[in-house]
């Protein structure tokens, strides 16, 4: 009997055991066979909003549906980055010097005019010994070949491949450390901070200038659709705003019937674009929905932004959860009418700067690099995301927001109260001794200089002046007077031809003038340009008008950041028509501050008598009861090379208080104004 007892207490002891094992075995398969649930505060997979504030009153990440996420996978070039793969001492003389490899075999006319458009950039040599970056254009998309490597490949260092649109050939040979600057990469496959994502562009996309924003409102009105939703084969089709389904998803519980949608097959007329981010295709979507001034709203992207690196698509666009479609269509019909204009004004500058044309796509790309040479400090945030933006903001002018004329406003902050006289001495000018001293006369003058570009030998005496005055050899040519000189110590200058005449208040009131506007020139001599239907091609002319959209540099203030875009900017090939052609430097210049501002210059009142003597442009003597016609194909030559016409026409003169008033002299600040 006893010994039954233990027998049965054995074997309950063992089936309890077989039990809590089998118990045990399955509680682990069930653990691994229900996925995990999210810890409080763990960072998750998605949503990765760019618009952290626009769901965050429906749901929060932990509430979100439980979908498997797929494991990101390993980046193509392993764990090659900026610091590893890339030696930026061969960069620290010249900065980012491009060399570009020579195609091999026939190559398209789109990659003949990139390649030109590289080669006339600052960034480009001739020499691959002194290249800090090597690059190679693919030509995958355009002649149907996949590229060859290099010679000098060394393992894809310091190397940059260039893809404008996706390859249709798989890789022929492994990146190494090279970076990839891709149209449109997908996020698992994108090395942050190594290599560029680029826009996807169209094969009609212009090389330069390219089309302006056609953002015709502002904000949503009555009667005006509110989305814009791509289709598959091409063009767009709008709702209207009081639909309360889903027309972008099947899965929606209303139809939004045929009365509620329309087509459209141009660019998009709407406030928001949904643009779905499963097909690569649709990344071609984004760049309209930017030139149409359409917020971007991107639905699950599975392709990583355009220079997303230093662009902050938070201002432009909205990335959205495509799970979510009933919460994202009340949080747009939400939005308030100021976000609404500041995402779309947003989409205007970013399109006019940046992806307007493939130029500016390229320079952008070597932009980002060069800031990565010389650190994140090169080009502040503020001055990528607000205009006009990196491309025109020279880091090797400045690295503070501060010094550039555009951002004054911004940094709550205003131009010095001083300005520097640079007078040009061109053939067969004299010394401009009566100029000097009425320039010296004014309170707000801190130095004078005199560029002397003359064959003639210096002058033994100068007249003495309470400002010191230098005089510079210059090269004999028109352009040596927008020269960066660094004895240039203001942020104002006066630019004045040695035949030029003005009175101490003239330049006074001028001069502040400029304070007010100092990202525009203000200028006493106009000229104004015009479409010739005739000949097909722009014209410009000096006649007098009311109107005008030049002012001409023998006399006008500017800020002295537009002599580094002339000198370091330009191509060299503009340069060389303004030398050629003297009448060309005032509208050459007029094109970069107008390209630049948006805006037309300033005039101020000037002598009517001195008006009529006045040269037409340096070095042309005499007084001219009529102006010499200039070179008929100079500002067609600029107009081309810029791809657009940047010039604005204006009717404004701002004259000072009680000018030419009937009222006592002893009232006027300027009296000698009126004086001829």
């Amino acid at each position: 009997m006893q010994s039954w007892r233990r027998r049965k207490s054995l074997w309950l002891a063992l089936s309890a055991s077989w039990l809590l094992l089998v118990l045990l075995g399955g509680f682990s398969l069930l653990r691994l066979a229900l996925p995990p649930r999210p810890q409080p505060g763990a960072s998750q997979g998605w949503p990765r909003w760019l618009d952290a504030e626009l769901l965050q009153s429906f749901s929060q990440p932990g509430e979100l549906p439980e979908d498997a996420v797929s494991p990101p996978q390993a980046p193509h070039g392993g764990s090659c980055n900026w610091e590893a793969c890339f030696d930026t001492s061969k960069c620290r003389g010249d900065g980012l010097k491009v060399f570009v490899y020579p195609a091999v075999g026939p190559i398209s006319e789109t990659h003949r005019r990139i390649l030109a458009s590289i080669e006339g950039s600052r960034f480009y040599t001739f020499s691959p010994a002194g290249a800090c970056l090597l690059l190679l254009l693919s030509l995958d998309a355009q002649t149907g070949e996949c590229s060859s490597m290099p010679l000098q490949w060394n393992r894809g260092r310091n190397h940059l491949v260039l893809r404008l649109r996706p390859a249709p050939c798989p890789r022929t040979f492994q990146l190494g450390q090279a970076m990839v600057a891709e149209a449109s990469p997908t996020v698992d496959s994108f090395r942050p901070g190594f290599d560029v994502a680029l826009p996807f562009l169209p094969e009609a996309h212009p090389l330069r200038g390219g089309a302006p924003g056609q953002l015709r409102q502002h904000s949503p009105q009555p009667g005006v659709a509110l989305l814009a939703l791509e289709e598959e084969r091409g063009g767009w089709r709008t709702a209207d705003t009081g639909s309360s389904a889903c027309p972008w998803d099947g899965r929606c519980e209303q139809d939004p019937g045929p009365g509620q949608t329309q087509r459209q097959e141009t660019l998009p007329n709407a406030t928001f674009c949904l643009i779905s981010g499963h097909r690569p295709e649709a990344a071609s979507r984004f760049l309209q929905a930017l030139q149409a001034g359409c917020i971007p709203v991107l639905l699950s992207p599975r392709w990583e932004l355009p220079f997303s690196e230093v662009i902050d698509w938070t201002k432009a666009a909205i990335v959205a959860d495509e799970r979510l479609p009933l919460q994202v269509l009340a949080a747009l019909q939400e939005m308030s009418p100021a976000r609404v204009l500041a995402l779309r004004q947003q989409t205007q500058f970013l399109w006019d700067a940046y992806f307007s044309s493939v130029e500016k796509v390229i320079h952008t790309t070597l932009e980002v690099i060069q800031d990565r040479i010389f650190g994140t400090s090169a080009h502040p945030s503020l001055l990528w995301n607000s205009p006009p933006g990196a491309l025109l903001a020279l880091s090797t002018f400045s690295t503070s927001p501060q010094d550039f004329p555009f951002y004054y406003l911004q940094q709550g902050s205003r131009p010095e109260g001083r300005f520097s006289a640079l007078i040009w001495v061109g053939p067969p000018g004299q010394p401009p001794l009566k100029l000097i001293q009425a320039v010296a006369g004014s309170q707000h003058c801190a130095q004078i200089l005199v560029l002397w570009s003359n064959e003639r030998p210096l002058p033994s005496r100068w007249p003495e002046t309470a400002v010191p005055l230098t005089v510079i050899d210059g090269h004999r040519k028109v352009s040596d007077r927008f020269y960066p000189y660094s004895t240039i110590r203001t942020d104002a200058i006066l630019s004045l031809d040695a035949r030029s005449s003005l009175s101490t208040s003239e330049v006074d009131f001028a001069f502040l003038v400029w304070q007010s506007f100092p990202e525009r020139m203000v200028g006493f001599l106009t000229s104004s340009h015009f479409w010739d239907e005739a000949h097909g091609g722009w014209g410009y002319t000096a006649e007098r008008t009311n109107e005008f959209s030049m002012v001409l540099t023998t006399a006008a203030f500017y800020h002295r950041y537009y002599h580094t875009l002339f000198t370091h900017s330009l191509p060299k090939a503009l340069r060389t028509v303004a030398d050629e052609a003297p009448t060309c430097v005032d509208v050459l210049m007029n094109f970069i501050v107008a390209a630049v501002t948006k805006l037309p210059p300033i005039k101020v009142p000037y002598g009517k008598q001195r008006q009529e003597a006045a040269p037409l442009a340096p070095g042309v003597p005499g007084p001219r009861p009529k102006p010499p016609a200039p070179a008929p194909d100079c500002i067609n030559q600029i107009a081309a090379a810029f791809g657009h016409m940047p010039l604005l026409s204006s009717r404004l003169r701002l004259d000072p208080v009680l000018f030419k008033d009937p009222v006592s002299v002893q009232r006027k600040k300027y009296r000698s104004l009126e004086k001829p």
